[in-house]
């Protein structure tokens, strides 16, 4: 029984120190599938986010940093869109990353989102609703 109970426990250990690892693979650098932005995914907490830290165009016309001018709260329209968190509040589960959010500058809008992790590459897709009502985009790892 002993020996039953031990190697239970190992292979619990094992199995968690596995998953664990895995989780963390999403940590880093990433370029978005247009090539305008990077993302620093990192983790607080239990919880995995990305936020922006480089973008194609750093300064517009007027050399002033870009706007996160669509933003459905007017008090954020002046805030620049480097630093913000593009993707957020992830849970690692059953290999992938699930229950989180994806925010598109672009339009201004959230959606729901899962990432998953293929190799070099980071599957992002944000939907409504139901996940086969969305849009995938593929991320590639870089260096910051």
């Amino acid at each position: 029984m002993k020996v039953l109970f031990t190697g239970l426990f190992f292979t619990l250990f094992l199995f968690s120190a596995n998953a664990q690892k895995r989780a963390d693979d999403v940590l880093g650098f990433w370029l978005t599938d247009d090539g305008r932005a990077k993302i620093e995914i990192y983790k607080a907490g239990e919880k995995y986010s990305g936020k922006i830290v480089w973008l194609e165009t750093m300064v517009d016309k007027n050399g002033n940093p870009p706007l996160d001018t669509k933003n459905p709260d007017p008090q954020l329209r002046s805030n620049t869109i480097m630093g913000i968190d593009l993707v957020k509040d992830f849970v690692f589960e059953r290999g992938k990353w699930v229950d989180g959010e994806i925010y598109d500058p672009d339009n201004g809008k959230t959606y729901d989102a899962y990432m998953r992790l293929k190799g070099d590459k980071l599957e992002v897709r944000g939907y409504v609703g139901v996940s086969m009502f969305g849009r995938t985009v593929v991320w590639t790892r870089t260096t910051p």
